[in-house]
């Protein structure tokens, strides 16, 4: 299983954002899958997690009505797009398969994971 995170960078306060990630090695449309960030200094936290077929879509309160996750099964991806960006957002983004075909809040319930890719939010 390798996932493999793209599409970070540095972006004003207010701008837009998608990252991806490409997952090969495994059968993607099995497993929900999540996004889940890590800010300098603080704990690794949920963002947004996807069924395996993208019908039902999870997002914690901090991005809700801001990021949209979404997934491509024929080609193994997925996204997480962000709009209206705030500081607070600049971490490195992670995405991860879960165990189940249902995404979950708790990173216990991934067990794989990619390499990240940093988000930069300048005010």
């Amino acid at each position: 299983v390798q996932l493999q995170a793209s599409g970070g960078g540095l972006v004003q306060a207010g701008g837009s954002l998608r990252v991806s990630c490409a997952a090969s090695r495994w059968t993607f449309s099995n497993n929900g899958m999540g996004w889940f960030r890590q800010a300098a200094g603080k704990e690794r936290e949920f963002i947004a997690s996807i069924s395996w077929n993208g019908g039902r879509t999870y997002y914690a309160d901090s991005v809700k009505g801001r990021f949209t996750i979404s997934r491509d099964n024929a080609n193994q991806r997925l996204y997480l797009q962000m709009n209206s960006l705030k500081p607070e957002d600049t971490a490195v983004y992670y995405c991860a398969a879960a165990r189940r075909s249902t995404g979950s809040t708790y990173s216990d319930e991934y067990n794989y994971w990619g390499q990240g890719t940093q988000v930069t939010v300048s005010s």
